[in-house]
């Protein structure tokens, strides 16, 4: 029987016993719990590797977890099927596409065929995300009959991933509240309005020039047409091409959160992250709270583009963080990634020669940004239908934001559909505060108070977040300027009842006690969010400050877990005096856990990057053509194969359009390729309306 690498326990995450079955692959016994998809089960079972590629035999494993490649590929049950979409079942069989699979007998199908039935509504939604579930609770409430799609098995999309508690307003889009309770509450509200129709595992293959889009639930196919449409899809998330970066263990961050996050799987042991992002940051984050080691984040510019908070709560816990570096290769071998190697930039993006260095990692989370996943808005606004955008979709931000998004989008549909509402201004202004990038940061200052109790505010940069002013029940916390952007402030009468250490979304708030401690020394009360076996009264642990930079090892006095705190432990320290206002957090990870290798000890070089996964096409074989003249992405297409794989180019366009910027080649003079008319696969029995059994 194969190892398992399922969690079975979480800080922040409930971990239920599910049933077990077995299911075969490569012909051998795995197990696989109700409710997982393939990958994951996969994963679960220590399997990161699915198959190998037709073309050259590289090893294949998986990238996106959302359906937008084709990495993940195999045959289940007789069938091509995405693994990372696919539910796997009791007996299942599963085999890797190391050729091309035989076609299935004439009477594989006993297919009757039928009229293929159109829905209409008011109002269709495609993506039950928080903008797509806000458009539709606006809708509900107005009793507008509305069709939402989702292609999982739950709502709320990203929110099902996240964790952390959320920045941003408590009145307004749940800031203090984690994400994954959030989704709850969503979906809770959603299902009050019976004309709101929700279909989950259900996809939209595409519009149409009919002005209807074609949806598959499972083996059934049918029509909707909407008077409006709402795209609230989501992003998906960008490559990054270097050497190796094709190996298995290098994918998404967004699929990691969804292995560690949403289905329990451990799928690494010690990983490097490429971009310094909030994406890139959390799931930093969400793996040590798995208990993943985190060898260390990349970023090219000189600063973090993520909320310095997040950033900060990596460095406290022993993730160094590199900035101005980049990733200039991946080495492994067949059964995937075994090192990462990152160097040096200059201000012009110029590598350092001698500035190298390579970590020992089994995994590599590339975290460089998101793309709206738009084609069907872009399809649907070129043939005229009435259509609107909401969330990533329309442009990327943070999921409080898409929240705000999805319902100025839900009302704007309704007016336009003839109701009498009105947007409130506040709406609009909210959005786009929420929508912000960081603004100023300032300079490190704290207190040389040493008496009575106190918190201590370790938040220096400018993010819309209000939650510690909320909860304080002195009101003695409070932002400049009274603006979400504010910094926050302490000033007023403390009771040391800790609300605003626990509810912080940056965990950047401590609490400082010198009433009952010891000469010279005084308590400091820091959040903790991870497994509370790490740490015990008693155990000494070095203290840090807000850039993780060592103070002094304390010993902890008290762990306590109130009501109010919601899964964060309140751990309280005895520190020295002077050091107190500083104190920011405990270190976890030892400098140990970040493992450098020689240089000599990497294994397999590659001297070319990969820039379309699903044909195995080359970056020396596009800048050829690209040398020869060649400007159209459809000749590239035609000569290359590239865009012709199942993920349907969404992945190589993008490198593609780098190698033309790289070659001195404008963005005017190519012509962009043309995407096909469906936005995923799906058996021609299906979509012509067959009953297959």
């Amino acid at each position: 029987m194969s190892k398992n690498e399922r969690l079975n326990k979480h800080p922040i995450l409930p971990i239920h016993e599910r049933d077990e079955f077995t299911f075969n692959f490569n012909d051998k016994e795995m197990i696989g719990i109700e409710g997982e998809v393939i990958s994951s089960s996969l994963f679960a079972n220590g399997i990161n590797v699915f198959g190998h590629h037709i073309k050259d035999g590289s090893p294949q494993g998986m990238f996106c977890a959302n359906g937008q490649c084709s990495q993940c590929t195999v045959i289940a049950d007789g069938l091509a099927v995405k693994a990372c979409m696919e539910p796997v079942k009791s007996g299942m069989k599963i085999y890797s596409c190391e050729e091309l699979p035989d076609l299935p007998p004439d009477d594989y199908y006993d297919a009757h065929f039928r009229d293929v039935e159109t829905k209409q509504c008011d109002v269709m939604v495609i993506g039950g995300g928080p903008a797509g579930i806000a458009a539709a609770i606006e809708l509900g409430k107005l009793s507008r009959s509305v069709i939402l799609v989702d292609d999982r098995a739950s709502l709320g999309g990203k929110l099902v991933l996240q964790t952390h508690t959320f920045f941003g307003s408590i009145a307004d889009c749940y800031a203090g509240t984690r994400g994954i309770d959030i989704a709850n509450i969503l979906k809770s509200e959603i299902h009050k309005y019976e004309n709101v129709k929700v279909f989950l595992n259900t996809s939209a293959l595409g519009v149409f020039v009919d002005k209807k889009i074609g949806v598959i639930q499972g083996k059934n196919y049918f029509l909707v047409k909407p008077s409006k449409l709402l795209v609230a899809a989501g992003a998906r998330e960008k490559a990054l091409g270097f050497p190796g970066w094709d190996l298995p263990g290098v994918y998404g961050a967004g699929a990691f959160q969804t292995l560690v996050n949403r289905d329990l799987v451990r799928p690494s042991h010690r990983l490097f992250i490429i971009g310094g992002g909030n994406v890139g940051l959390i799931a930093g984050y969400h793996a040590i709270q798995a208990g993943i080691k985190v060898a260390g984040l990349v970023e090219a510019m000189p600063r973090v583009g993520g909320y310095k908070v997040h950033a900060d709560k990596l460095k406290r816990l022993g993730v160094p963080i590199y900035l101005s570096h980049t990733a200039i290769e991946a080495s492994g071998d067949d059964n995937g990634v075994k090192s990462i190697k990152i160097i040096r930039i200059d201000p012009f993006f110029n590598p350092i020669p001698g500035t190298e260095q390579a970590f020992d990692v089994d995994t590599v989370l590339i975290a460089v940004g998101l793309n709206p996943i738009s084609e069907m808005y872009q399809f649907a606004k070129k043939i005229g239908m009435d259509v609107y955008a909401a969330g990533d979709a329309a442009e990327i931000a943070e999921a409080s934001a898409a929240m705000f998004s999805g319902k100025i989008a839900g009302l704007t549909i309704a007016a336009d559909l003839g109701d009498d509402v009105e947007i409130p201004d506040e709406w609009h202004e909210k959005s786009d505060i929420l929508k912000s990038r960081p603004g100023r940061t300032y300079p490190v200052k704290y207190s040389d108070r040493k008496e009575g109790v106190f918190p201590v505010i370790h938040c220096f940069q400018e993010i819309p977040c209000n939650p510690c002013t909320e909860v304080c029940p002195h009101n003695s916390i409070k932002i400049d300027n009274d603006t979400l952007m504010g910094i926050p402030s302490f000033d007023g009468k403390c009771s040391a009842c800790g609300k605003c250490v626990a509810i912080c979304p940056g965990l950047a708030i401590t609490l400082v006690d010198f009433r009952k401690s010891d000469e010279g020394f005084a308590h400091v009360t820091v959040p903790f969010e991870l497994l509370s076996e790490t740490i015990g009264v008693g155990d000494k642990f070095p203290v840090v400050d807000v850039d993780g930079n060592y103070i002094v090892d304390a010993e902890i006095l008290k762990i306590s877990n109130p009501k109010f705190a919601d899964r964060t432990l309140l751990v309280k320290l005895n520190v020295p005096a002077g050091h107190a206002c500083r104190v920011a957090g405990i270190r976890i990870q030892s400098p140990e856990d970040v493992k450098l290798v020689e240089k000599e000890a990497n294994k397999t070089k590659f001297e070319d990057v990969i820039v379309c996964k699903c044909s195995r096409v080359w970056d020396s074989e596009v800048r050829k053509l690209i040398r020869a003249g060649v400007r159209d992405m459809n000749q590239l297409k035609a000569e290359l194969n590239v865009g012709m794989g199942a993920c349907g180019g969404k992945t190589c366009e993008q490198l593609i359009n780098r190698i033309f910027r790289e070659e001195g080649v404008p963005e005017e003079e190519t012509t962009p390729m043309t995407y096909r008319p469906m936005n995923m696969e799906v058996t021609l029995g299906i979509f012509a309306g067959a009953d297959v059994g």
